[in-house]
């Protein structure tokens, strides 16, 4: 195979592909007397592999799990690949606790369980530690216009009511849902304002839309990769211990 038959098939230029040898993405070619690469089906399954890798679970995890296995690093690469299994684990659980969340996060302050009672407040530092974040997180939603608290006359500090908890609560949420902060900004301030939950419900469906294509990458990006490692024959000794035949079957 040349370069551009690699190429043609993912829609990247030659260039890319002659990237990815150079990145260690897919092993090294062959060259022909005249100094031309020579791609085998190895070389295109590598790539294959690489980006659907990409896809699932970023460009570092997927460079990290190619750099393992052309260094017959195989548990090093599969490691990689349960790391980023258990991430998406992890957003799924926090996912559905924001959703189990929604009707006290966006409730009257005066109503909502674990809120503060009417009249309370709280200083930067006792949110920040509410929340176990830095006071330093709050100013930065404060500057972008996430949280709105009012001052003390007095002292010219910062005062949270039950109102701005709820706010930084809810965006604390949706930032561990990886939303940036212009999002985080219109959503509470939607649901700052009456009949404003329409935001917080769109991003919520959002949110389980794009865990549930990383999901499915994640099936892709393995049984590419599953095909590459039966060309380089890595595992092979492992899977045959672990197959039907290879543990034994009773009737």
């Amino acid at each position: 195979m040349r370069p551009s038959d690699l190429a043609h098939e993912h829609g990247i230029s030659t260039q890319s592909v002659r990237n990815h040898e150079r990145d260690g993405f897919i092993p090294p070619a062959e060259r022909t007397r005249s100094g031309h690469r020579i791609y085998t089906e190895v070389h295109a399954a590598a790539l294959r592999a690489h980006l659907f890798l990409v896809r699932a679970y970023g460009h570092p995890p997927a460079g990290r799990i190619m750099h393992a296995l052309h260094e017959d690093r195989l548990d090093d690469a599969l490691a990689v690949i349960d790391h980023g299994h258990e991430r998406l684990l992890r957003d799924r659980a926090t996912l559905a606790a924001v959703r189990e969340s929604v009707d006290h996060l966006t409730a009257g302050p005066d109503t909502a369980p674990g809120r503060s009672p009417a009249g309370r407040t709280r200083t930067i530092g006792e949110l920040a530690h509410r929340l176990g974040v830095t006071p330093a997180t709050l100013r930065n939603w404060e500057d972008v216009g996430i949280l709105v608290p009012e001052r003390d006359p007095a002292t010219g500090y910062r005062v949270f009511r039950a109102e701005d908890v709820r706010d930084a609560e809810l965006a604390h949420l949706l930032r561990r849902g990886g939303y940036p902060l212009d999002h985080v900004r219109t959503v509470v301030g939607q649901v700052r304002t009456a009949g404003g939950t329409d935001a917080l419900f769109a991003s919520l469906s959002d949110w389980r839309r794009r865990l549930t294509a990383q999901g499915l990458a994640m099936l892709d990006a393995a049984a590419h990769l599953s095909r590459y490692l039966v060309l380089l024959d890595l595992g092979e000794d492992v899977r045959a211990d672990h197959s039907p035949r290879g543990r034994g079957t009773t009737v």
